[in-house]
């Protein structure tokens, strides 16, 4: 690949590749890698492999598919155009719909003081916390409602229904969430008030000195006010404050890049997500 930020791709490609290794298996099939999780969790994608001498063909995608469908495994695609182009054309011809997502970068020196985005209370999760498996299951609940809205436009969803989304994690689940934070590979950030609750949440996964934050949501009820970005701010202030020196995120859309621009990160590509088509009348 010849391309300016060729040294900023290959070290995307490297995190990438490190990510789902920390809690799956991964299955090699042609020029793709399937990551297949070990025990309960949110279920893991193919990718490029990083030691590819071939671009992933027409077959090595029907190949991990019908592996996924095998294993009751979404048929979930992730990869970076400007590093493997040509896979667009491939899962679309297979019949996948591909999200498009820009693909952004950290400018620690635009990074602006959370304080200054919102007056609504921030904090980090802390393992040290009586209250931290609660925090962590209040973080997944209101990234449950959050995306079940997708978009930047308020609307009716809020605390009741971010109460109602609450799940109880088990013990395994809590555990493996303290042993990440503890060693700096996961890091998670709420924004709320203390008569509302928690009504924005975001993370960020480490690898080494890259990182990059996910997850971020805010209630419907609770959009256009700034939580978002105090959350993405806060989380990319600490992760700089750990020793980390390339602070990344792909957004859902334009709308929402323009809500990370504010932040300081700039768009260096395009972040493609693919998955099967939905099915129309």
């Amino acid at each position: 690949m010849d391309h300016p930020n060729k040294d900023l791709f290959d070290r995307l490609e490297l995190f990438y590749d490190a990510v789902p290794r920390d809690g799956a298996r991964a299955e090699e099939h042609g020029a793709l890698v399937l990551f297949v999780r070990d025990g309960a969790g949110w279920p893991y994608y193919a990718r490029p492999r990083i030691d590819a001498t071939e671009p992933p063909s027409l077959a090595d995608v029907a190949a991990v598919r019908e592996r996924q469908r095998e294993l009751g495994l979404p048929e979930a695609f992730e990869w970076v155009h400007e590093t493997t182009p040509g896979l667009l054309a491939v899962a679309r011809s297979a019949g996948l719909s591909v999200l498009e997502a820009p693909l952004m970068v950290l400018d620690p020196a635009a990074l602006p003081d959370p304080g200054t985005l919102t007056d609504v209370p921030l904090w980090v999760l802390d393992t040290a916390d009586p209250g931290f498996a609660a925090d962590v299951a209040t973080r997944r609940a209101v990234a449950a409602v959050g995306f079940s809205a997708a978009g930047t436009e308020p609307g009716e969803a809020g605390p009741a229904q971010r109460d109602a989304a609450v799940a109880e994690l088990d013990e395994d689940a809590v555990d493996e969430e303290r042993a990440r934070v503890a060693d700096g590979r996961r890091l998670s950030v709420l924004a709320g008030t203390p008569t509302e609750g928690a009504l924005a949440s975001g993370m960020a996964m480490r690898v080494g000195d890259v990182a990059e934050i996910a997850g971020v949501a805010t209630l419907p009820a609770a959009r256009r006010h700034g939580l978002g970005a105090a959350v993405t701010a806060t989380l990319a202030r600490e992760l700089l404050a750990a020793g980390t020196d390339l602070v990344f995120l792909s957004a859902g859309s334009e709308d929402i890049a323009r809500v990370y621009l504010r932040v300081g990160f700039r768009r260096v590509g395009t972040a493609c997500i693919a998955e099967p088509a939905p099915v129309t009348p």
